[in-house]
C-alpha cells in the first residue's frame, strides 16, 4: 500500500509539473497573441472599420532611422498630446501593434519660461487647463477599464521623455502627427534623442480629416486664402485618400515592472488646478472635458436629424448663457482631441443622408469642419502664421502701438471699454473660457479695425489664454479675418458695438448677467448708459464715470477714422504690387461705406502733405 500511494504522488506531481509548464505556455501564446489582436472591433464610433481597410494613404506614417524588426515584440511609450481618446485614434492604433509592455504618458510642462513651457508663461488660462485637467482624467479613467493607466509626466518633455526611455527600456515611441510650429520643432528634437537612444519613433494623422501635407502637396506649396478654392482641394483629396477611421482600441499590454514600480512610488497621477499654481475658484467653465462628455454631446446632436440639416451658424444667438446654447460646443473637444473630427464628419454625412436636404457650406455644420481644415492647411503652409510680421499673406497695417493704446488693449481684455454689449462679452469669456463666434466677431473688430486701432496679434493672445477651445490655427486664421488683414476684406463692414448685441438681447439680459452693476439699469438704455438722464442713472445704483466707466472711445467718428487708415494700408499694399488669390471687395457691397474710408483716407493724406 505503501508504494502504491508513493507511486500515486509520484504521477500527481508530474501531472501537476505539465499541467503547470502547460499553463505557463498557454499564457504566453495568449500573451503574444493579445498583443498582436489589441484592436478590437469598434465600441465607441458606430462608423468605425476594421483595421484591414485602413489604406496606407489614410494613416500616413513617419519613423526614425531606428527600426525595430518587423513581428518584433517591443515596449512602447504612447505619448498623448493632442489626441486625448481611444476611439479612432491612428497613433494609438499603431502603438499597441507588437507591444509586449505599453505606457500611456502625457507630459505637463511646467518647466520655466524660455523653452517650450506650457504652464508658467501664463498662455494657458484657468478654464483652460481646467478642460485639460478633466480630460486626463477621463482618460485615465478609460485606461483604467483597460487595465492600464495615464502616467502624467510633469516638466519639459525633452528631458522627461528620454528619461523614461532609459528607466523602462522603451524601445518604441508613438505619437499623433502635430502640426503647429514650436510641436513641429519638440517633435524633431525627440526624433534625434530617441535615435540616440535606440528608439524607434512612428507617428500617424488622425487629428484633421486631411494631412495637411498631403494637401499642401496637392496645392503646390501655395497657400489658398479663398474658402471654396480650399473645399475644392479638400474634396479632391479626399476623393484620392479616402476617410476611414481607426477601429477602437479596447485592450492595451500592461506597464513593465520598471515602470509599474516607479508609478508606485511617484503616482504620476492628474495634478489639480491648486497643484499647477491656479486658483480653482476662478474656472467657471460649464462644460466638463474628456472623451465620454465629448461623445456624449455628438451624439445629442447627431440624433437631432431635423436640427442637423437646417444649422445656420450665423442665426445661431451669441447672447445665451447657461448649459443650453445655440451651437454644438464640441470645438473645445475637436481642439483637445477627445472628439475624433473624422467621426464627427462621418457621422455628420451619414445624419444627412437620412434628412435628404440640408444646409451647404460656408453656413452649415459641415462647413464648421471645414473652416477647420481650411485654417490648418493655410497655418501649415504659411510661415509666421500667428504674427503679421514675416507672414506673406497677410496685409500690413501700421497698429497703434502708444501707451495710449496698450491702455485700449487692457480695458477691453478687462471689460472697461464703456460699451456693455463688448465687456459683457469679455467677461463672459473670462469666466467661463467660452464666446459664441458671433460674439467673438464683435469684440475682435471692436479692439483692431472698427474701435480701438490695436493688433490683432495682441486679441490672439488674450484668446489664447481665456478659451477652453483655444486652436493655435484657428485663433490666429480668424484674428487676420476679423481685422482684415486676411481671408476678408470688405474692412467698410463694421460691427457696431451697440447695435449689433441689441439685435439678438433688446432686453440686455446677456449684459445683466455679466455685468450686474447694470443690473437694474432700463432695457432703454442698458446698450448705452451714458445717454441715460443722471436720476435714472442714480436710481439704478450705476453712475456712468463712478460705478460703471464711460465709453473709451466714440464709436461713432473712431470706426469712420479707423476706415480712412485701412484704405491708405490697402492702398500701400496695392502700391508695393502685392498679388492676392483673395476675395476683393464687392463693389456693390457696402460701396457708400467704402466711399466715405477712402475720402477719409485721401482726406488725412492731404493734411500730412499741408503739414509737411
Amino acid at each position: 500500500r505503501n508504494s502504491t500511494t508513493s507511486l500515486l504522488f509520484q504521477q500527481r506531481a508530474r501531472s501537476r509539473s505539465s499541467t503547470a509548464l502547460f499553463l505557463l505556455l498557454l499564457a504566453c501564446v495568449l500573451h503574444t497573441a493579445a498583443a498582436l489582436s489589441f484592436l478590437a472591433p469598434p465600441r465607441l464610433s458606430s462608423t468605425s472599420l476594421p483595421l484591414s481597410t485602413l489604406s496606407a494613404s489614410a494613416m500616413p506614417t513617419a519613423v526614425t532611422k531606428v527600426a525595430v524588426p518587423k513581428g518584433e515584440m517591443v515596449n512602447t511609450m504612447y505619448w498623448f498630446r493632442k489626441a486625448l481618446r481611444l476611439h479612432d485614434n491612428p497613433s494609438l492604433v499603431r502603438a499597441v501593434q507588437n507591444a509586449s509592455t505599453m505606457h500611456p504618458v502625457f507630459c505637463i510642462d511646467t518647466s520655466e519660461p524660455g523653452s517650450s513651457s506650457f504652464v508658467r508663461t501664463g498662455k494657458v488660462g484657468v478654464n483652460r487647463m481646467k478642460f485639460l485637467l478633466d480630460t486626463l482624467e477621463d482618460l485615465n479613467s478609460n485606461l483604467k477599464s483597460l487595465d492600464s493607466r495615464l502616467i502624467v509626466l510633469q516638466g519639459n518633455p525633452l528631458e522627461e521623455l528620454p528619461r523614461a526611455f532609459k528607466a523602462w527600456n522603451i524601445k518604441r515611441l508613438a505619437l499623433e502627427v502635430d502640426t503647429e510650429p514650436w510641436t513641429i520643432k519638440q517633435e524633431a528634437e525627440i526624433r534625434k534623442i530617441a535615435e540616440a537612444c535606440g528608439v524607434e519613433v512612428v507617428s500617424e494623422v488622425g487629428h484633421t480629416l486631411a494631412d495637411p501635407k498631403v494637401l499642401g502637396q496637392q496645392a503646390g506649396g501655395k497657400s489658398i486664402t479663398t474658402f471654396a478654392t480650399f473645399c475644392s482641394l479638400l474634396d479632391d483629396t479626399l476623393r484620392k485618400h479616402p476617410l476611414n477611421l481607426a477601429p477602437d482600441v479596447t485592450q492595451i499590454p500592461e506597464l513593465s515592472p520598471e515602470a509599474m514600480l516607479e508609478v508606485r512610488e511617484k503616482e504620476y497621477k492628474v495634478p489639480t488646478l491648486a497643484e499647477l499654481g491656479y486658483d480653482p475658484s476662478e474656472a467657471g467653465n460649464p462644460f466638463p472635458g474628456g472623451e465620454t462628455e465629448g461623445l456624449k454631446r455628438l451624439r445629442k446632436y447627431m440624433a437631432r436629424t431635423k436640427w442637423c440639416a437646417e444649422f445656420e451658424k450665423p442665426k445661431t444667438v451669441p447672447t445665451e448663457f447657461g448649459a443650453e446654447r445655440s451651437t454644438t460646443i464640441l470645438s473645445p473637444y475637436l481642439t483637445n482631441g477627445c472628439v475624433s473630427a473624422r467621426v464627427f464628419y462621418k457621422e455628420l454625412k451619414e445624419t444627412y443622408k437620412k434628412a435628404g436636404k440640408h444646409t451647404l457650406p460656408p453656413v452649415s455644420l459641415e462647413a464648421q469642419l471645414l473652416w477647420r481644415e481650411f485654417y490648418y492647411f493655410n497655418s501649415y503652409s504659411t510661415p509666421n502664421f500667428d504674427r503679421m510680421e514675416g507672414n506673406p499673406i497677410c496685409r500690413q497695417i501700421p497698429w497703434g502701438e502708444t501707451p495710449a493704446h496698450q491702455q485700449r488693449l487692457e480695458a477691453w481684455r478687462d471689460g472697461r471699454t464703456g460699451y456693455p454689449w463688448i465687456d459683457a462679452c469679455m467677461v463672459q469669456l473670462k469666466q467661463e473660457g467660452h464666446l459664441h463666434h458671433l460674439a467673438r466677431h464683435a469684440v475682435a473688430c471692436f479692439l483692431t479695425r472698427g474701435d480701438l486701432w490695436v493688433s490683432w496679434e495682441k486679441g490672439m493672445e488674450v484668446f489664447e489664454e481665456r478659451l477652453v477651445d483655444a486652436d493655435w490655427a484657428l485663433n490666429a486664421g480668424n484674428w487676420m479675418w476679423l481685422s482684415c488683414s486676411c481671408f476678408f476684406y470688405q474692412y467698410f463692414r463694421c460691427y457696431s458695438p451697440v447695435a449689433f448685441g441689441k439685435k439678438y438681447d433688446p432686453e440686455g439680459k446677456f449684459i445683466k448677467k455679466y455685468l450686474p452693476v447694470l443690473k437694474d439699469m432700463p432695457s432703454k438704455w442698458i446698450f448705452e448708459p451714458w445717454k441715460a438722464p443722471l436720476a435714472i442713472q442714480q436710481k439704478a445704483k450705476c453712475v456712468v464715470g463712478e460705478h460703471y466707466p464711460a465709453p473709451i472711445v466714440t464709436h461713432e467718428t473712431e470706426h469712420k477714422e479707423n476706415m480712412g487708415r485701412m484704405n491708405e494700408a490697402y492702398a500701400a499694399h496695392k502700391a508695393a504690387g502685392a498679388k492676392d488669390d483673395d476675395d476683393k471687395p464687392s463693389p456693390k457691397a457696402g460701396g457708400k461705406r467704402k466711399k466715405e474710408g477712402e475720402e477719409r483716407g485721401a482726406e488725412k493724406k492731404k493734411k500730412k502733405e499741408e503739414a509737411a
